[in-house]
């Protein structure tokens, strides 16, 4: 009897420890993932920061004001019941140091509220003054915003179009700056960067612009300046008319319309110019469950163009090396998520069986090294970026900065579960509704007073939501735990993802509209 108890204990050991190493190893392949992709990150980031040691002045070109040879463009406003800043993306619009003569503005309405006749009374207003102006208004919204864009194709008139957003506030200067760069016929495209009205109206607008600053400095401008693909942002830049038609038109097939089309027409030899110091302002989500409709939006459709892009960019003989690579890395780039809570989960039954596995606690270093790559790439992009200064920053700018950072890593690891259901459902093929992210106008008190009583937040709270607030218990077990038994591996990580998915649970439900 003692002989087949001691078996079985054994027997129940050995289980453990093979659990133990199979958990080991998902961990790892996940956390070399991350690692992978921030490697090429800081390969973005010595591009950067190589070109502007090389070339210190960037200088622009622009057409003159009432220039009559001026190219002819169509102006595009797809929207979507935005009925808080309709108005004011068409006056933004109407502002533009352009010849009048010179540009035809299409506002492509899908609205199903009060946003239809505002628009209709803005554009009956634009037109008594001389504007050219049309109001396209559709029943339905077939193909959401790729489709708009598509069904309105026949109408344009210009030989470019120019894209934006309802949220955006376009420089007087955009057309005259942004169309001198199609002199050169291989352009296709023209981006700019996208820069934020609202950056400091809350720490969650804060942590947004953290981020996207990331983006449009670093990646988008790493790539530019390496000769790597890039991708149009879906607004705030323009198209030449020619290459759309070329490329295969705008397709509905994904939520990304904008990275799918752009990489098609970049496939074909044409490229993407991005202009660095041409910022266009825009607004960022203050409530937190727009935030997370626009990250699901992006996330699943970067995956859906991983299973849409991924062959034609690997066998294309347009791209060399590493321009392949770069492309998968950018196409793949929103599985980070994945890997990132796939290594979360793994790293919980982890934690207690260092001990058993003989497994140094020093291992805790590779469960952070994503945190320095990121942090690095995250310092050059807003303190240290020659864009955004004209001399060092201060003491206290660094120290905002580094503050910002230790609540922003926590964030993003709290998106990570609803992030890695938009991937997974992206390379699954599951096909769902493009949810544009509301916007509510202006910013400080007035933003707040239009966001409590604003109509399009959600009302119900979701599976996801009541999954990161159960997360955030198991994880800040897992650290007491962790602590009260001196098994310190992944006490830091732990807290870290305590901390970000009960954040991002509680925001979640306190921005919920429970009115009628």
């Amino acid at each position: 009897m003692f002989g087949i108890h001691s078996l079985f204990e054994a027997f129940q050991y050995q289980a453990f420890v093979d659990f133990g190493y199979l958990m080991l190893l998902i961990y790892f392949l996940a956390m070399s993932g991350v690692t992978v992709y921030a490697l090429l990150q800081f390969h973005l980031l010595y591009l950067y920061k190589k070109y502007h040691k090389e070339n210190p002045e960037i200088r622009y070109k622009q057409y003159g004001a009432t220039d009559q040879n001026a190219p002819f463009v169509t102006v595009q406003l797809p929207m979507y019941n935005e009925m808080y800043v309709a108005e004011r993306i068409m006056d933004y619009v109407a502002a533009q140091e352009y010849p009048k003569d010179r540009f035809q503005i299409q506002v492509l309405d899908d609205s199903t509220d009060e946003t239809v006749g505002i628009v209709a009374a803005k554009v009956a207003a634009l037109s008594a003054q001389g504007f050219d102006i049309e109001h396209v208004h559709r029943v339905n919204r077939q193909g959401y915003k790729a489709g708009a864009l598509q069904e309105a194709m026949p109408l344009v008139r210009g030989e470019f179009i120019a894209i934006f957003d309802a949220d955006f506030t376009p420089r007087p200067d955009f057309l005259r700056t942004t169309m001198a760069y199609f002199e050169d016929p291989k352009v296709a495209i023209v981006q700019t960067r996208w820069e934020h009205i609202n950056a400091d109206y809350s720490m969650l607008t804060k942590l947004q612009a953290l981020q996207l600053n990331v983006h449009f400095t670093v990646e988008q401008a790493g790539r530019s300046y390496g000769n790597l693909l890039l991708q149009f942002n879906g607004t705030a830049g323009v198209w030449r008319k020619d290459v759309i038609n070329e490329a295969g038109g705008w397709a509905s097939d994904t939520l990304t319309e904008d990275l799918d089309l752009s990489f098609r027409a970049q496939i074909l030899g044409y490229k993407i110019q991005y202009l660095e110091k041409l910022g266009s302002p825009a607004e960022l989500p203050v409530d937190m469950n727009a935030l997370k409709g626009q990250q699901f939006r992006w996330n699943k459709g970067g995956a859906q163009n991983v299973r849409k892009l991924m062959k034609l960019v690997w066998n294309t003989d347009k791209l060399n090396g590493i321009q392949k690579m770069h492309a998968i890395s950018q196409l793949t780039a929103y599985g980070v998520f994945l890997w990132v809570f796939i290594a979360a989960v793994s790293s919980v039954p982890l934690a207690f069986a260092f001990s058993e596995l003989g497994i140094s606690t020093h291992f805790l270093s590779f469960s952070v090294l994503g945190l320095f790559s990121v942090a690095a790439i995250s310092y050059t992009a807003n303190i240290t970026a020659a864009l955004n200064r004209t001399a060092p920053a201060t003491f206290w700018e660094k120290a905002r900065f580094f503050g910002l950072f230790l609540s922003f890593m926590p964030m993003s690891l709290g998106l990570s579960l609803y992030n890695a259901v938009a991937v997974v459902e992206g390379l699954r093929g599951k096909v769902s509704a493009f949810v544009r992210t509301p916007k509510y106008g202006g910013n400080g008190g007035q933003q707040q007073n239009s966001l409590q009583k604003a109509s399009y937040m959600a009302r119900k709270i979701s599976w996801v939501t009541i999954a990161e607030g159960v997360m955030s218990l198991v994880f800040l077990a897992s650290a007491i735990i962790g602590l009260a038994t001196d098994n310190t591996a992944f006490v830091l990580f732990h807290s870290m993802l305590a901390f970000g998915f009960g954040t991002i649970c509680y925001y979640s439900i306190k921005h919920l509209n429970f009115g009628n």
